[in-house]
Parts: C-alpha cells; sequence; structure tokens
C-alpha cells in the first residue's frame, strides 16, 4: 500500500435480513456492500438460509454471501443459540481474512451472535441501528436490554439519523462520541420520475408500505374516508400486504370506495417505482420510523410527500418536498388538502435532481470507510478488560453477560485447541517424510 492510499478493509457484514428478502435493511445492506466494493474493499455477507437459498452465493460485482444453514425461528429472525454459530463464524473470519465485523438492526439475533463472537476472537466490529424503540413496553424493555449487552463492548456504532442516535445512546448508554451519524441513500438511477406526468383532474395519492400496527394503518382508515369526502377527484393506491390490511378492506366496504381505493397487495421492490410514478402525492403514516427509505424513493420518482412528523422523518427531505402532520387523523387530513394546493408548483424532475444531490450510496460508502477507520484504531483490550464493561450493564444483567462472555472465551479457546490439533494430524497425515519417520 502506497503512502497517503486510504486503507482497504475487509469487511464481513452480518444480518437476518438480506436478499432474497426485501426491505429498507436488506436494501440498505446490499447497495452499501456493492459501493465499498467499488472503492476497492473486500466485502462479504453472512445470513441465514433462506428456503433452498443455502450455502455460498456470489451477487453482482463479486458480492459473496455466506448462506448459513440456520432457518429462520420469528420474522426471519434465527433461534437465539449464544453459541451455536461460533464454529461457522470462525471460519468465516479466518477463511476471509476479515478486519472489520459489521453488523445490522438491534433485532436481529443472528447479528447479535455474529458481534459477540467476533469480539471474543479479538476482532474490530462496528453496528448500524435502522429503528427506534420505546423504553416503557415489555418487548422493548428486553430489546434495550440485548442492545446494552451487545454495544457495551462495540468498537463504533452508526445511527442513520440524530432521533435515531438519541435514541440508541440512551438506550444502550454507549458513549456519544462513539456513534456516527450515517443517513440512509436512494438509487436515483432506478427511482426516476415518469417521462409523462400523470394528467388529468384526478389526483393519485400512494401509500406503499407493510400493513401492520407501527405504520399507522389505523390512521389511514380514519383519513382515507375524509379526504374522499372532501375531494371527490381523489384516489388512493395501497401498496402492502400485512395483518392490518383486513381493517382497510373493511373500511373501503363501509365507506363504498371501491372505486377509490385501489388496493394491491404486496409489492415486489422491481415494480415499486411503477407503482409510485402513477401518483402525484406519497402519503406515510408511520408512528414510529428512524428514517424511512420509502419517502427517499417517492421524492426520487417526483412525488410530494405527506408524512407524520414522528423519528427521524424531519430529519429526511427539506421543507418544500414534504408536508408534515401530527399523527392525528384531523391534522392528516389538513396536511393532505394543504400538499393538494402545492402540487401545481412541484416539478418531479427538479426534485428529482435534488435527490440526486442529496442522497447517494457512494457518499454512504466514504462516509461508513471513516467509520471502519476509527474502529481500527481503537485499543485492543484483554478479557478481563472486557468484563469490567459488561458490570455496568446491571446488577444481575452485568453478572450474566460476562458469566456468557466467559463461557464464549473458553469454547472459542476450545475450538482452537481441536482445530489445530485437527490440522496438525493432516499434516503428518499428508506429509510423506513423516509418515516414513512413522513409519521407522
Amino acid at each position: 500500500m502506497m503512502m497517503g492510499d486510504p486503507q482497504k478493509h475487509r469487511i464481513l457484514m452480518v444480518s437476518d435480513f438480506f436478499y432474497p428478502n426485501f426491505g429498507g435493511v436488506e436494501n440498505h445492506i446490499y447497495y452499501l456492500s456493492q459501493c465499498l466494493l467499488k472503492l476497492g474493499h473486500k466485502v462479504v455477507v453472512a445470513t441465514h438460509s433462506y428456503g433452498n437459498r443455502s450455502g455460498v452465493r456470489y451477487m453482482t460485482g463479486g458480492l459473496k454471501v455466506y448462506y448459513v444453514p440456520w432457518r429462520p425461528f420469528v420474522m426471519q429472525n434465527t433461534l437465539p443459540t449464544f453459541y451455536g454459530l461460533l464454529p461457522i463464524i470462525r471460519i468465516i473470519l479466518i477463511r476471509e481474512r476479515i478486519t472489520v465485523v459489521h453488523g445490522h438492526q438491534a433485532f436481529s439475533t443472528f447479528c447479535h451472535e455474529a458481534l459477540m463472537h467476533a469480539r471474543t476472537m479479538g476482532y474490530k466490529v462496528v453496528f448500524t441501528d435502522h429503528s427506534l424503540y420505546g423504553f416503557s413496553d415489555v418487548g422493548s424493555i428486553h430489546m434495550n436490554k440485548v442492545l446494552q449487552f451487545t454495544l457495551a463492548d462495540v468498537s463504533q456504532a452508526i445511527c442513520v439519523s440524530h432521533t435515531s442516535k438519541e435514541n440508541t445512546v440512551l438506550r444502550s448508554g454507549l458513549p456519544p462520541e462513539k456513534v456516527f451519524v450515517v443517513p440512509n441513500a436512494v438509487d436515483t438511477a432506478i427511482f426516476k420520475p415518469a417521462v409523462n406526468r400523470p394528467s388529468g383532474p384526478e389526483i393519485v395519492i400512494v401509500v406503499i408500505s407493510r400493513l401492520v400496527y407501527r405504520k399507522g394503518v389505523d390512521l389511514l382508515v380514519e383519513v382515507i374516508p375524509e379526504v374522499c369526502r372532501l375531494h371527490p377527484n381523489v384516489r388512493f393506491i395501497i401498496g402492502g400486504d400485512g395483518p392490518k390490511r383486513v381493517r382497510l378492506e373493511e373500511m373501503r366496504e363501509k365507506h363504498s370506495l371501491q372505486d377509490r381505493v385501489e388496493m394491491l397487495g404486496a409489492v415486489q421492490h422491481v415494480q415499486v417505482r411503477s407503482v409510485l410514478i402513477s401518483g402525484h402525492i406519497f402519503l406515510n403514516s408511520s408512528l414510529t420510523e428512524a428514517f424511512c427509505i420509502a419517502i427517499l424513493e417517492a421524492a426520487s420518482c417526483g412525488l410530494l410527500t405527506v408524512s407524520t412528523r414522528v423519528g427521524g422523518v424531519p430529519e429526511v427531505l427539506p421543507d418544500e418536498m414534504i408536508v408534515l402532520a401530527e399523527p392525528d387523523p384531523g391534522d392528516m387530513v389538513h396536511a393532505i388538502q394543504k400538499a393538494i394546493s402545492m402540487l401545481p408548483k412541484i416539478d418531479p424532475q427538479v426534485m428529482h435532481n435534488r435527490m440526486r444531490e442529496l442522497y447517494n450510496w457512494h457518499d454512504v460508502a466514504k462516509r461508513t470507510e471513516i467509520v471502519y477507520d476509527r474502529a481500527l484504531k481503537c485499543s485492543n483490550q484483554n478479557l478481563l478488560e472486557r468484563l469490567s464493561r459488561y458490570l455496568f450493564c446491571g446488577a444481575w444483567a452485568g453478572k450474566l453477560f460476562c458469566l456468557v462472555m466467559i463461557v464464549g472465551f473458553l469454547l472459542w479457546q476450545l475450538l482452537e485447541l481441536w482445530q489445530n490439533n485437527k490440522k496438525n494430524t493432516h499434516d503428518v497425515n499428508t506429509n510423506p517424510r513423516s509418515q516414513i519417520l512413522i513409519w521407522r
């Protein structure tokens, strides 16, 4: 490496969420990996198997993916085993000569276990948090304690918005100076406006989302009938599926809006643009959101966005490209009316060009590269020094975390001893001179 050249890394991305499953985390890992490869780094992805997709696969740009034969348990997450992944993660780390392990998503058990084993083996680890969590419900309390365990010994952390950073620091107790803000991005080469914008008196409002409580489907049930009553020329297109879909269908039947509310069901990612360019306004009703890539995709296609003012959403778009509302039906209806009045001033191509300047994956990769550089500069610590960090995670939890790490360290040492003995035996058996000496 020449003096002054940037250091090249060998990165292992780990998460339960990757292709062929589609979502914000999956897209983030894929596009980030592709851009890091173009910057000259080595990138490998490790995730669990998806159906028959198991073993090693190669994707565009030579991206190597290990689909570990570990079946998902619930919501695409693998069953927590603590030490079940240790042998395979160790093999991947050694075989690929990894220097940095990068985990994604707080509720990915695959990510947490991989980062734990990587730190046990002395590797530098980086964690990216893609979501916001609360502090009061049982699920959030449990997840926050797991996150505190993982981040107690992480080298550096990344959040996708400043709101997400505050949330992560409060939940994990991580020092703020170790947390970087690197936003998501959008592929503007794919998400571009239609050549001919939909014309005529009809205004189409597009909703593309998983139809679950967190995405504010209950708000949509109250907002859509009122907007249709106030504006006879408005039509809704709803893409997505989930347990809350039945509520939208009941609303459509109750108010006789079958001809004005079109339900598309699940939409493949390759079809998202074709749905977006058929509309004028994109509606996001999320109750919590760390960043929301869907807003970027809609704005890149030239749609004016109406969204709830939650989480990191206010940080995503400039004021002239989005109308924010409180997560209240009345306020959302008012925001949609305001957006309708703004439509004549909207130029989709100007909006697309602005998005291309504001958000691109190459910039995300360059900023992530800086985080990797910082991680490698972190000092190495022995087991006792690392255990002291876990003791601060709680009176009982701290001791439990220490026990988990000690057992993991012992298992790793046993695995190293066994593999070395196995290798030495193999070398003796395959070396002709050694066989002659043994025979004599």
